[in-house]
């Protein structure tokens, strides 16, 4: 008989997303007859029940396009925002999933998605993931699409500001996307040659980070380049921000949990503007001129690059053969150049920092770089 699949992208946009999309409904109609429906803007589109069918021409011409051609949300099904207050939608999500027939659902996103396709899996929904984000934090996955592009376009701006920063003598503080994990500030910091890398998992001594600098212009080279991930913290801030989520995680109460969860707010708050702030410390410790620069959304947008293409066509068209094999409950992951499923057990909750012993720290270090640490 055959199968129906429906498929959503939920968490933010990426590139890849598209290719994504094309590898799965393409390989399922091509290759397996499968009937594909396309649920819009994430979870809230098959609660709403809001979808299209992908077929004839919806699938030509998107692969080289950036963002998804099903928007995306970061709604939570068993948290979604209805008549003003947060209610659980999960059994209207089962309701409309056995409504539509469906033999399999294909969630594309981050590590948000994965716990959400998890819980969706214990109502019992047959469920497949694909892993996206340009954070590369998805646990139990080589990489992640998206994160290919964002790197390139973060090393393309660190390379061109070595040419302002150079001309004159000044620090140029770049912002990169990464609230919890530094792969792409580590990645385009090197590749871009940055002088100074700042991550989540390593916290910095701002004395350090102004040495570093100095020990530069003594040298002779009057500029440099710091290459801050948004979720980089000072060693004091990072002690205090470790107290709290242990203090939440430990909780046996409701009202120590609101508690750490109010302390954590707090601290998230005072992280406001840190970049700005840390280039006017660097600016008075140093005697240099510093300028912010602050990548944001530019990372998420764009022509996805040929890795990128590459991943998500080979990830998407595993899944398809994971479905013909009724194999759900799963997560494809990129193993070296092959595909391989990983249940979803393992990978929701399961963030892939930087360790601070990578080779790619390594390699750093033994260039020059400066960690602040």
């Amino acid at each position: 008989m055959t199968k129906h699949i429906g498929i959503l992208t939920a968490g933010g946009d990426s590139p890849g997303l598209n290719a994504a999309i094309r590898g799965v409904g393409r390989s399922a109609q091509d290759h397996y007859n499968m009937q594909v429906i396309g649920f819009l803007d994430g979870f809230r589109g098959l609660v709403d029940n809001r979808s299209i069918r992908l077929e004839g021409g919806m699938l030509a011409g998107i692969l080289t396009r950036g963002g998804t051609i099903l928007g995306t949300g970061r709604d939570k099904p068993h948290r979604m925002m209805f008549g003003g207050k947060k209610q659980d939608m999960t059994d209207v999500i089962v309701e409309n999933y056995n409504n539509h027939h469906l033999d399999a659902l294909v969630c594309i996103g981050g590590g948000g998605t994965q716990k959400n396709a998890l819980l969706l899996m214990e109502k019992g929904i047959n469920v497949i993931t694909l892993p996206k984000t340009i954070d590369n934090d998805v646990g139990m996955t080589d990489t992640t699409f998206g994160f290919d592009t964002a790197l390139g376009i973060a090393t393309e701006a660190i390379d061109r500001l070595h040419s302002t920063a150079h001309s004159h003598h000044r620090i140029i503080v770049v912002e990169i996307m990464g609230h919890r994990a530094g792969w792409l500030a580590l990645g385009s910091g090197i590749a871009g040659g940055a002088d100074v890398i700042l991550l989540p998992e390593i916290p910095y001594d701002l004395d350090a980070v102004a040495l570093a600098i100095r020990d530069r212009v003594r040298s002779g080279k009057k500029f440099s380049i710091v290459a801050v991930a948004e979720g980089a913290l000072p060693e004091d801030r990072a002690v205090r921000v470790k107290a709290a989520e242990e203090a939440r995680d430990k909780a046996k109460d409701d009202k120590a949990r609101k508690k750490a969860k109010n302390e954590l707010i707090r601290l998230q708050a005072e992280h406001i503007n840190h970049t700005s702030t840390l280039s006017r410390q660097l600016e008075e410790l140093t005697g240099l001129e510093s300028r912010v620069t602050i990548l944001g959304y530019l990372q998420r947008g764009g022509t996805p690059s040929a890795a990128d293409r590459l991943l998500a066509t080979r990830l998407g068209t595993a899944c398809t053969d994971l479905i013909a094999q009724e194999h759900y409950g799963v997560m494809v992951a990129a193993r070296g150049e092959n595909a391989e499923p990983v249940p979803l057990i393992k990978v929701a909750g399961n963030k892939k920092l930087v360790p601070p012993d990578h080779s790619w720290v390594i390699s750093a270090r033994n260039v020059g770089t400066s960690f602040g640490d």
